[in-house]
């Protein structure tokens, strides 16, 4: 009876043992599967991730580039503006002073109509804006300009001494002298509202004399006294 008994169990524990390994077995590739699923998923989201941070680095980069090309924007911009403030401060900067001759003495005139002087000692010309080839001021900026001019007169009984300050072609003011005998000068002044390319020079009065020497008798000077 212990013997049947125990031989009972044996076969129990045998049958237990190999289901144990059955279902050991069947479960096993389930596991793998699992692991691979999960690996899979993994492997989806590295790649993902990888994806979105290639795609970051890519933006950054842009906008590192863009930030390069504000900069660059900007910096030429400012030396643009800087530039500008310079040639604006150059343009600002304008004085001129001429007389007739630079040594010696000279009578012009008298012509049958009104003449321009041409002056042709310049000791003073900031920002070049007097011509000595041609007698003519032409205004840089728009401002306002203080002009003055004087004529010189020789002693002559039958011809005076007068000068036109001459706006592109509109007679502003005249200096006038009459010298019987030994010299006299005639001078004027006048502010004008010039435009960038106003043109100013002074023309000789038809039929009028006008005299210059070392002493320089005969002058014309301007100056910018602002912008506007």
């Amino acid at each position: 009876m212990k013997i049947f008994v125990s031989f009972t169990l044996w076969l129990l524990l045998g049958c237990v043992s190999a289901n144990e390994r059955v279902e050991s077995q069947l479960t096993f590739p389930q596991d793998i599967y699992t692991a691979l699923r999960e690996m899979t998923a993994s492997l989806v989201q590295l790649k993902a991730d990888m994806t979105l941070q290639t795609q970051e680095q890519v933006q950054l980069k842009t906008e590192v580039e863009n930030l390069k090309q504000q900069q660059r924007e900007q910096a030429a911009q400012q030396k643009t503006e800087v530039d500008e403030l310079k040639r604006q401060q150059i343009v600002r900067q304008v004085a001129f002073t001429a007389s007739l001759v630079v040594a010696g003495e000279t009578t012009l005139g008298p012509f049958p109509s009104d003449t321009t002087l041409i002056y042709k000692h310049v000791p003073t010309n900031i920002g070049n804006a007097y011509n000595s080839n041609t007698g003519v001021f032409t205004a840089p900026v728009r401002g306002a300009y203080n002009f003055e001019w004087s004529v010189g007169a020789r002693g002559d009984g039958s011809h005076g001494s007068g000068a036109w300050l001459v706006k592109n072609s509109e007679n502003v003011f005249m200096a006038w002298e009459r010298q019987i005998q030994y010299h006299g000068t005639a001078s004027k002044g006048v502010t004008l509202l010039l435009e960038v390319g106003d043109v100013v020079f002074v023309r000789l009065v038809a039929n009028t004399l006008a005299f210059d020497d070392k002493d320089h008798h005969a002058t014309f000077s301007g100056h910018l006294l602002f912008p506007m």
